[in-house]
């Protein structure tokens, strides 16, 4: 098994030595962009289900910039806003980090089969929660567990709320009847 694939199973595995281990690891920031891709483009495929080859596209690109505007917001909030005294990270720690959690959603390529997709998909963005918790807290050196997840959910929900607002904007999912 290559390295590569052998972290992407720790961390699906929520391997807390795992996350440390990419943190300190500055040449694995390639790996986890890997990481974050392949979990994307897992998610189109499984959105495929729904939106066809629009759904693909829409997918992927849409996990991809929801990834990084969460993982930015996470950032700037567990290290400007909610840091502990011994916090510090740097915005490549954490992108290693939180890159590598997005592992989990592998399993959205399942989505794809019928009748599973919501269910699939419910379990791949509860285990990529406790991923991006477990990433949160082993990158900003947190003793809290609770202050982790506060600074997922902070920026979990405003990731939403843009999200939201960029679907209004482009006029919302892709419509599967347009594929025929």
């Amino acid at each position: 098994m290559t390295p590569f694939v052998d972290r992407m199973i720790r961390a699906a595995k929520l391997d807390v030595h795992l996350y440390e281990e990419v943190e300190a690891d500055k040449s694995a920031m390639g790996q986890a962009m890997g990481v974050v891709v392949l979990s994307s483009l897992a998610g189109g495929i499984g959105f495929m289900q729904q939106g066809g080859l629009i759904g693909l596209a829409v997918g992927t690109v849409g996990s991809l910039i929801g990834w990084y505007i969460w993982a930015l917001l996470t950032y700037l909030i567990g290290t400007k806003l909610l840091p502990e005294p011994q916090t510090h990270a740097d915005h490549g720690e954490l992108l290693r980090t939180v890159g590598f959690s997005s592992a989990p959603g592998m399993i959205r390529v399942l989505a794809l089969l019928p009748g599973l997709g919501t269910l699939v998909n419910f379990i791949a963005s509860a285990w990529m929660f406790v991923a991006m918790v477990i990433a949160v807290r082993q990158a900003l050196d947190y003793q809290s567990t609770y202050r982790a997840i506060g600074v997922c959910v902070i920026g979990w929900v405003v990731q939403a709320l843009v999200a939201a607002v960029l679907l209004m904007v482009v006029g919302g999912p892709p419509d599967p009847m347009l594929e025929n």
